[in-house]
């Protein structure tokens, strides 16, 4: 017999909260949560099932109350009242396996999710990361595992802001803002990680002239959360110690935060991986490429000698600027993003955010090329990053308006994804699942700012769909390819001006 609806438990059952762990009850009240069913557990629970993955929460709860170092007691407390800090824990124990095994093992750093929370400035990460180096100067052996845990630290604290509003009525950040803290985040472990080499190397002695070249993402500050790092290294003289002190730099740094790749510079992997600004200018004049000059749009001067990083800066950008006179130029950049697409095997293209068709990739290099192309007589087009380049496209009249904020929409919602996949190991994946696959993870339950709503693996193509239409030219129509595109509005001296 049905009991009337006033005699029902006030707590909801596992099925309503969508757990499906058998275990998950047990959990629940192996941390107490239905031991009472009053306002505060309800709404405890609740927020819970709004986790993305509301088993692997449950899970991680229960590994930090049997940690006796997590003050579980002061952290069971805090969830029942603090709406903000169970949206923020909640949802990254829920997107983030690898996150919530950092929270386990170093169980106070839920602390840092509680109160009012802002992520911290560029200077303010910088001086932390030094610092840690400096109180690990009387156990060198430990400084690599220090400066992981904090590098972990400043990837919950952003990650617990970009997510608690899966869970909880908390403020969205901007997917733009997200990027920047990332290559921020990055810079200070960068500077961190040269402060390292220089000590390991140097010693007490003065260390060389060194200056550090951000390249890609990280250079255009808009970074993923699991990245690897470019960068060009240019030194007062490309000497043994200099050369020492970057290898020792990357070693560092790979071991404790991302791996650093150095493959961007002259000559690759088989060059010198120092060199002079004299030697980067000698060789950009005679010898680089056309995609070796694509690859400077977005170099930027991270850290070390800042005096040098210009040098190089104001040395080689004029030179992008000149590239597209090059013989060949367009059929160049067209054939380098053919051979890229042909790297992805062909049964999973189509589920491939980066390098797939009307991926990532496919916008990224459309908005360089008519930069490369139309930036020869427009500085509003010197921008880095590609969300800034698209906007400026259409600004411009070399996009349509509403076609550049199409781009910018499925750009920003394909990027999105690529986080989300990106937390659940912190491993370095553009794969999208099958649709055969289970939905529950850190990819599906998302809240764009802006651009596609609803069911996310159609929506997914239907981004990948819009991205193919990158200008404003006559004859482009929404299916046309990137390279159609591209052989008509990157012409030199052509301009579409779609909002005449």
């Amino acid at each position: 017999m049905t009991k009337p609806a006033t005699q029902r438990p006030k707590l909801p059952s596992v099925g309503r909260l969508g757990l499906v762990d058998p275990q998950a009850g047990a959990r629940l009240t192996q941390l107490g949560w239905t031991d009472e069913d009053d306002q505060a557990h309800v709404d405890l629970l609740w927020s819970l099932s709004r986790a993305p993955d509301a088993d692997a929460a449950l899970r991680a709860l229960v590994r930090l109350a049997e940690n006796p170092d997590a003050g579980w007691e002061e952290l069971n407390a805090a969830l029942r009242t603090e709406r903000s800090l169970r949206g923020r824990l909640f949802a990254v124990l829920g997107s983030s396996l690898t996150l919530g095994d950092h929270v386990v093992a170093h169980p106070r750093s839920w602390k840092l999710l509680r109160g009012k929370i802002a992520l911290p400035s560029r200077d303010r990460m910088r001086q932390s990361f030094l610092a840690c180096v400096e109180e690990s100067s009387d156990a060198p052996g430990s400084v690599v595992h220090r400066l992981r845990a904090l590098y972990r630290d400043h990837l919950l604290v952003l990650a617990a802001l970009d997510l608690a509003a899966t869970v909880e009525d908390e403020p969205v950040l901007p997917f733009t803002v997200v990027a920047a803290h990332l290559a921020d985040i990055a810079d200070a472990a960068l500077a961190a990680a040269l402060r390292v080499a220089e000590k390991t190397v140097c010693g007490d002695r003065t260390p060389p002239g060194l200056a550090i070249i951000a390249m890609g993402k990280c250079g255009a500050r808009e970074l993923n959360y699991v990245s690897d790092v470019d960068v060009i290294f240019v030194g007062e003289r490309a000497d043994p110690v200099t050369t020492r002190v970057a290898g020792e730099m990357m070693r560092v740094a790979s071991s404790a935060f991302f791996q650093v790749d150095a493959g961007l510079r002259p000559e690759g992997r088989s060059g010198e991986l120092v060199r002079t600004v004299e030697s980067h200018i000698a060789y950009y004049q005679r010898w680089a490429k056309t995609w070796e000059f694509q690859a400077l749009m977005k170099a930027r001067a991270a850290v070390g000698d800042a005096e040098l990083g210009k040098r190089y800066l104001d040395a080689l950008m004029p030179m992008v600027w000149t590239a597209c006179e090059r013989a060949d130029f367009v059929v160049e950049v067209q054939a380098m993003r053919r051979r890229v697409e042909q790297l992805v095997p062909a049964d999973i293209r189509g589920r491939e955010l980066k390098l797939g068709s009307g991926g990532l990739r496919d916008v990224e290099f459309a908005a360089q090329l008519l930069q490369l192309v139309h930036g020869r007589s427009d500085d509003s087009l010197h921008v880095a990053s590609t969300v800034d380049a698209l906007s400026a496209l259409g600004e411009g009249g070399y996009i349509g308006r509403e076609d550049a904020a199409n781009m910018i929409a499925s750009y920003e919602f394909l990027r999105l994804l690529e986080h989300r996949l990106q937390l659940q190991r912190l491993k370095r994946t553009h794969l999208l699942p099958r649709p055969t696959m289970t939905r529950r993870c850190a990819g599906w339950r998302v809240r764009p700012t802006s651009g596609p709503t609803g069911d996310t693996m159609p929506l997914g193509y239907c981004a990948r769909s819009s991205s193919t239409r990158t200008c404003g030219c006559p004859g482009c129509t929404p299916s046309s390819s990137i390279s159609r595109c591209w052989s008509r509005s990157a012409r030199p001296g052509s301009r579409s001006r779609a909002a005449a």
